[in-house]
């Protein structure tokens, strides 16, 4: 089984390729998906983030969840306390990959993809058997995630601080694929290295 992880900075239309994995029938493990389910009704990141970060926790309907704006702002800005979120989210983050893993192994899927947006940051590439990395140019990054409710040039600059560079992502990329052009040119991208790949 191949696994080939899938990342690209803020913007740059990993979301649309993820779903067009999915919609080639590949296995996708979505890492934000993954901690989204960890801090809502029930995950199990709840409790030590409301540990860690008073105050970032809340009651809603199906019980306690994280206040996803509260952490955000209890970490924006402070590494330290960004490094000590990552403590408590990553391995959990991890579990979740290695049941999927294991789940598409049973299965005998020929190809997974792993979705991952810090791939490079936090170590994930060396888990793959190749990384295809998504990239647009900046002003069409720029003006993606400007439209995106609630973002501001701070927030977007932050973002972008804890990101390796697009042209570094690039750079140690087995595959790259472009978004800037059209949705239709990328699923193309993504059909033929998918066809590539199973082939092997």
């Amino acid at each position: 089984m191949k696994i080939l992880g899938l990342t690209g900075g803020i913007g740059m239309g990993k979301s649309t390729a993820s779903a067009t994995f999915r919609r080639l029938r590949v296995p996708v493990f979505d890492a934000d998906a993954a901690v989204h389910a960890l801090q809502g009704p029930g995950g199990r990141a709840v409790r030590p983030i409301g540990a860690a970060f008073p105050g970032t926790v809340r009651e809603a309907r199906g019980g306690m969840v994280v206040d996803r704006e509260a952490l955000r702002r209890a970490v924006l800005g402070n590494p330290d306390a960004l490094r000590r979120l990552e403590r408590i989210v990553h391995p959990l983050v991890r579990q979740e990959e290695r049941r999927l893993l294991a789940a598409a192994q049973r299965r005998a899927e020929r190809l997974v993809v792993l979705d991952v947006p810090l791939l490079f940051e936090t170590g994930g590439a060396g888990r793959c058997d190749a990384v295809v990395v998504v990239t647009a140019p900046a002003a069409v990054q720029r003006w993606r995630v400007l439209r995106r409710p609630g973002m501001t040039e701070e927030r977007f600059r932050a973002i972008l601080a804890r990101q390796t560079p697009d042209a570094e992502k690039r750079r140690r990329a087995d595959y790259v694929v472009q978004t800037g052009l059209s949705r239709h040119h990328a699923q193309r991208q993504i059909r033929a290295l998918v066809r590539k790949l199973r082939q092997r």
